[in-house]
């Protein structure tokens, strides 16, 4: 397999979309979704007004409250998992990618190590849940947002059928020894000190009210717009099929099918 720069991928898409008409607005928080006849209406916190007339939402981590904005019932609800990761102060001892076999029963892979493309080493994730969406560490908690996911039945569902491996996924986030102990199962030679914390990202994981981890892409459609509900790690290294699948389903609605 491969790695890239997704940050340079997405700023490459941005100029491609810029250049045949698109307009890339940032800092927009859509607040209201309105479908009309000839399309829909959208809303964002800055006042602005987007009229179009498909709607495509892939919104990640807030995906579930723009479809429930356009008048959805999605039937899921994103629980926000954290992955926290560490750097390889000697990434000379990985040469590659390194994943251990996939457990079938979780959509989380597990600790393994992942060689950048300026030859530096990540070597994670944990996967402990989110106190807010955006809930990069533990110290943001936004109780509204915690309040949500511990309202849907799914996170309790979750929380009994699978406190074991989340007890194990908690220890490792609070105790760098526990990491590493993870580690040395796939890398021996690996030493506390050789770990260095660095960002975490946050999974936007979509859950159904029965406990189910969804582990595939949901794509739901309503008239007029396309819900991209979950969207599984391929979709950062395989984005452009992804991509026309989505454009297909668009451009039927634009057609009328």
């Amino acid at each position: 397999t491969g790695v890239c720069d997704f940050g340079a991928v997405a700023a490459q898409l941005a100029e491609v979309s810029a250049a045949s008409g698109a307009e890339v607005r940032y800092g927009e928080e859509v607040r209201l979704v309105d479908r009309r006849p000839w399309g829909v209406a959208v809303r964002t916190s800055t006042g602005r007004i987007v009229r179009a007339r498909t709607l495509v939402n892939c919104a990640g981590l807030h995906c579930d409250r723009v479809a429930e904005l356009a008048g959805e019932r999605p039937g899921m609800r994103i629980v926000p998992f954290r992955g926290e990761y560490y750097e390889l102060a000697r990434p000379e001892l990985v040469r590659g990618l390194v994943y251990p076999v996939p457990d079938p029963a979780f959509p989380f892979l597990g600790v393994h190590l992942t060689r950048g493309i300026e030859g530096g080493v990540h070597v994670g994730p944990n996967a402990v849940p989110a106190l807010a969406r955006e809930g990069y560490g533990w110290s943001t908690v936004r109780p509204g947002e915690l309040a949500a996911t511990l309202a849907w039945p799914g996170s309790w569902r979750i929380a009994r059928r699978h406190w074991r491996y989340g007890a194990g996924e908690l220890h490792r986030s609070l105790s760098k020894r526990a990491f590493t102990t993870a580690v040395r199962r796939l890398l021996p030679a690996v030493a506390e000190d050789d770990l260095r914390p660095v960002a975490a990202g946050v999974r936007a994981q979509a859950v159904l009210r029965d406990g189910t981890l969804v582990d595939d892409f949901m794509i739901k459609e309503s008239p007029r717009a396309v819900h991209v509900l979950n969207a599984p790690s391929p979709a950062a290294t395989a984005s452009l099929p992804i991509g026309r699948e989505v454009a297909r389903r668009a451009l039927a609605h634009l057609a009328g099918v």
